[in-house]
């Protein structure tokens, strides 16, 4: 029965995970509870119809019981009479509703299993739906809770991963300080080495002409 699936359906749904995953809990838990009232209005509809049938079927049972005892009676007066033919065809009215009455004693039991199936379907489906009526502003507070909780866990990481990134940048900053500090006294160091070689070849080449001036003037 498709209506019993639907409420087994509804029984085996767990609240805190279908929570968990929702995207708006109170809207969700709302729908569910709306679902079992519907449900339920609908278990408890076809429990009254189930037992009207069950309650027919004993009747035509108890009918057609009465009918085959009836019948029997009829055919034993009538053997009563001497009337065998009468008797034959009474007896044949009796089997006939014997049967019928063997038939709706099958589908009565057929029928008091789905009545109490039924039964126990609507008691479990209005204990679930007490629990959720009755848990559902402590199930949303506690999500809530939850939620609150995940959120302040991941400001908390993405505060510290600002926090690392500061100090990364801050430190990039400082290795390219230094960095343009070392080759700014390297080009200063080079400037210098330069212009020391350069006044001493300029020296140099002064006291070799000096040198050679001495030479030439000693030669003349």
């Amino acid at each position: 029965m498709a209506l019993l699936e639907r409420v087994a359906m509804l029984l085996r749904a767990n609240l805190n995970d279908l929570l968990d995953q929702a995207e708006n809990p109170e809207k969700l838990l709302k729908q569910m509870i709306l679902d079992m009232q519907n449900q339920l209005v609908q278990v408890k509809t076809q429990v009254a119809l189930a037992l009207t049938d069950q309650h027919l079927l004993e009747k035509k049972k108890q009918e057609n019981d009465e009918r085959a005892g009836e019948w029997r009676r009829k055919a034993e007066l009538a053997i009563a009479k001497r009337h065998d033919d009468v008797a034959r065809a009474a007896l044949e009215r009796s089997v006939s509703a014997k049967r019928a009455a063997e038939s709706f004693s099958q589908q009565l039991e057929d029928q008091a299993v789905q009545v109490e199936n039924l039964k126990s379907a609507l008691r479990k489906l209005e204990a679930k739906l007490a629990e959720a009526q009755a848990r559902a502003e402590i199930l949303l507070a506690q999500h809530r809770r939850a939620r609150a909780v995940d959120r302040a866990a991941e400001a908390g990481v993405l505060a510290g991963e600002g926090r690392r990134q500061v100090a990364l940048d801050r430190l990039q900053s400082q290795v390219q300080l230094a960095d343009s500090v070392s080759q700014a006294r390297a080009a200063l160091m080079g400037t210098s080495v330069e212009d020391r070689l350069a006044a001493m070849e300029h020296d140099e080449e002064i006291d070799r002409m000096l040198a050679e001036l001495k030479a030439g003037k000693l030669s003349q």
